[in-house]
Protein backbone atom coordinates (compact mmCIF):
# COMPACT_ATOMS: atom_id res chain seq x y z
CA UNK A 1 0.00 0.00 0.00
CA UNK A 2 1.29 3.44 -0.91
CA UNK A 3 0.24 6.77 0.56
CA UNK A 4 1.46 10.30 0.05
CA UNK A 5 1.56 12.10 3.38
CA UNK A 6 2.20 15.79 3.98
CA UNK A 7 4.35 16.88 6.92
CA UNK A 8 2.95 19.99 8.63
CA UNK A 9 4.83 23.00 10.07
CA UNK A 10 5.34 21.22 13.40
CA UNK A 11 6.96 18.27 11.64
CA UNK A 12 4.09 15.91 12.34
CA UNK A 13 2.22 13.76 9.90
CA UNK A 14 -1.07 11.92 9.92
CA UNK A 15 -1.27 8.35 8.70
CA UNK A 16 -4.38 7.75 6.60
CA UNK A 17 -7.00 5.50 8.19
CA UNK A 18 -6.43 2.75 5.62
CA UNK A 19 -2.71 2.68 6.40
CA UNK A 20 -3.34 2.66 10.18
CA UNK A 21 -5.76 -0.22 9.65
CA UNK A 22 -3.19 -2.13 7.59
CA UNK A 23 -0.54 -1.59 10.30
CA UNK A 24 -3.01 -2.50 13.06
CA UNK A 25 -2.39 0.82 14.82
CA UNK A 26 -5.26 2.46 16.68
CA UNK A 27 -5.49 5.97 18.12
CA UNK A 28 -2.74 6.38 20.69
CA UNK A 29 -0.86 3.39 19.28
CA UNK A 30 2.87 3.36 18.85
CA UNK A 31 4.93 2.84 15.72
CA UNK A 32 8.66 2.60 15.14
CA UNK A 33 10.12 4.73 12.35
CA UNK A 34 13.54 3.75 11.07
CA UNK A 35 15.62 4.42 8.03
CA UNK A 36 16.25 1.69 5.51
CA UNK A 37 17.87 1.46 2.10
CA UNK A 38 14.46 2.12 0.56
CA UNK A 39 13.66 5.16 2.77
CA UNK A 40 11.61 5.28 5.97
CA UNK A 41 10.20 2.06 7.40
CA UNK A 42 7.16 2.28 9.70
CA UNK A 43 6.17 -0.72 11.76
CA UNK A 44 3.88 -1.30 14.73
CA UNK A 45 5.45 -1.20 18.17
CA UNK A 46 4.47 -2.63 21.52
CA UNK A 47 5.51 -0.96 24.74
CA UNK A 48 5.47 -2.38 28.23
CA UNK A 49 5.62 -0.37 31.44
CA UNK A 50 8.63 -1.17 33.59
CA UNK A 51 8.68 -0.66 37.32
CA UNK A 52 11.98 -0.27 39.14
CA UNK A 53 11.79 -1.11 42.83
CA UNK A 54 13.95 0.18 45.63
CA UNK A 55 15.59 -2.25 48.04
CA UNK A 56 13.05 -1.19 50.66
CA UNK A 57 10.12 -2.04 48.37
CA UNK A 58 11.65 -5.43 47.55
CA UNK A 59 11.96 -6.07 51.29
CA UNK A 60 8.24 -5.27 51.62
CA UNK A 61 7.42 -7.83 48.91
CA UNK A 62 9.61 -10.42 50.63
CA UNK A 63 7.91 -9.77 53.98
CA UNK A 64 4.47 -10.08 52.38
CA UNK A 65 5.47 -13.38 50.72
CA UNK A 66 6.76 -14.68 54.05
CA UNK A 67 3.54 -13.67 55.81
CA UNK A 68 1.42 -15.31 53.10
CA UNK A 69 3.46 -18.52 53.40
CA UNK A 70 2.98 -18.47 57.17
CA UNK A 71 -0.80 -18.02 56.84
CA UNK A 72 -1.07 -20.81 54.27
CA UNK A 73 0.84 -23.20 56.52
CA UNK A 74 -1.44 -22.28 59.44
CA UNK A 75 -4.52 -22.94 57.30
CA UNK A 76 -3.30 -26.47 56.43
CA UNK A 77 -3.06 -27.48 60.10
Amino acid sequence: MNATIQINRRGTLTLPKSLRHTLGVDRGGMIVAETSEQGILLRPSVTFPIEIYTDERIAEFDAADKELGHRLRQKRK
